[in-house]
C-alpha cells in the first residue's frame, strides 16, 4: 500500500490550518487569532501535514502559501468546521431549549459578505434568539433545507425539488480565470471565440448534486456557452472552487466564475472581464416552503432590505 490511514485528525488541527491559511502567516495566526506560540502551532501543522501525507503549505520569506492540495483541504477543512459546530449547537439546543432557535447556511465565500448583515437583522428584532451558522456548498444547502437542517440559506437556485422557494438577492456577473502569466491576463477584456481554444476547467456537472441533476452554477456556465454556439468539453471537472483554482495553476488552464470566486484567488490566478455581455448568476435566499417558523416569516420580511445593505 502506498498511503497508510490513521485518521487521528482532530478538530483543533483543523482550526489551526484554517487560521494560518486565512492569515498567511503562521506568526500571526499564533498571536493575534490562537493565542498560542508559533513554535507550538508550527508543530500542529506538521502533524496536520502528516496525517493527510502532503504538504499544505509552501512556507517562505513573505510567511507561507497553500499549496495546491491546501487549497482544496482549505474548503472541505471549513465545511467540517461549520457542521462540527452545527451539531454541537443543535446538541445544545434540544438539551437547553431556552432560547428560540434559527439556522442560516451559507455558500463558502459569501458568508463574509452577507453574514455581518444577516446577524444585525436577527438581533435587532429578537435579541434573544439563538442562531446556528452553517457554512457549505450550495448544493449541500438545498439539501439541508429540505431535510430541515437549516431555516434558510443563501445559495444557488437549485433544481430538484418543487418544495423549495427562492428569492433573488443579486445577479453576478462571471469572469475568466486564468493563470498569472498566461497570455489573456494582458488584455483588458477577453472573447468568448479565444476561449474555446483553451484548456477549460469547469465545476463538476454530478459532485455535490444531492437531487442527481447539475448544480445551478454549473448549469449557468453550459446553458451560456450553448447559447454563443461554443462547443468547449471541460478538460478537467472538480467539485470545489479551491480545486478549481488549483487546477487552473497547474495546468495552464482557464475557467468561466462568478466574481465571488475571487475569495480563492490564490496569487498564481488572475481574472479578466468577457468581451460583451457576460452571463450571471443568481445568489438567493432559499426555504422550504412548508417551514412555519415565525422567525422565518419575520426574516423574509427583511431580504429586500438586507439585500440593499449589501455594496456591489
Amino acid at each position: 500500500m502506498l498511503f497508510r490511514q490513521r485518521w487521528h485528525l482532530e478538530l483543533r488541527h483543523l482550526r489551526y490550518f484554517v487560521a494560518v491559511a486565512e492569515a498567511r502567516s503562521l506568526k500571526l495566526a499564533a498571536e493575534e487569532k490562537l493565542h498560542t506560540t508559533q513554535p507550538s502551532l508550527s508543530r500542529q501543522i506538521r502533524d496536520l501535514e502528516d496525517e493527510v501525507g502532503t504538504p499544505l503549505f509552501v512556507r517562505g520569506a513573505k510567511g507561507v502559501e497553500l499549496t495546491p492540495a491546501g487549497r482544496v483541504f482549505l474548503d472541505h477543512a471549513r465545511i467540517m468546521l461549520s457542521q462540527a459546530e452545527a451539531a454541537v449547537q443543535s446538541a445544545r439546543q434540544i438539551a437547553y431549549p431556552t432560547k428560540p432557535s434559527f439556522a442560516l447556511g451559507f455558500m463558502i465565500g459569501h458568508d463574509t459578505t452577507w453574514l455581518p448583515e444577516a446577524l444585525k437583522l436577527l438581533r435587532d428584532e429578537l435579541p434573544n434568539i439563538h442562531v446556528v451558522i452553517s457554512t457549505q456548498n450550495s448544493p449541500q444547502l438545498a439539501a439541508a433545507l429540505l431535510h430541515g437542517g437549516i431555516d434558510v440559506a443563501f445559495l444557488r437556485r437549485e433544481d430538484g425539488s418543487s418544495d423549495l422557494d427562492f428569492r433573488t438577492l443579486v445577479e453576478e456577473p462571471f469572469e475568466v480565470f486564468m493563470p498569472s502569466n498566461h497570455p489573456f491576463a494582458a488584455r483588458k477584456t477577453i472573447s468568448l471565440q479565444e476561449i474555446a481554444g483553451e484548456t477549460f476547467i469547469s465545476v463538476s456537472g454530478t459532485a455535490l448534486s444531492i437531487s442527481g441533476k447539475q448544480p445551478a452554477l454549473r448549469r449557468a456556465i453550459d446553458r451560456f456557452l450553448n447559447d454563443n454556439g461554443i462547443e468547449i468539453r471541460p478538460s478537467h471537472e472538480v467539485d470545489n472552487l479551491g480545486g478549481v483554482m488549483s487546477l487552473i495553476a497547474s495546468t495552464g488552464g482557464i475557467a468561466l466564475l462568478p466574481l465571488y470566486a475571487k475569495t480563492f484567488l490564490p496569487d498564481t490566478v488572475t481574472t479578466r472581464p468577457l468581451e460583451g455581455v457576460g452571463p450571471k448568476i443568481d445568489l438567493s435566499v432559499g426555504y422550504r416552503k412548508a417551514n412555519p417558523s415565525p422567525v422565518l416569516k419575520l426574516f423574509l420580511s427583511r431580504v429586500n432590505e438586507l439585500a440593499a445593505k449589501i455594496p456591489r
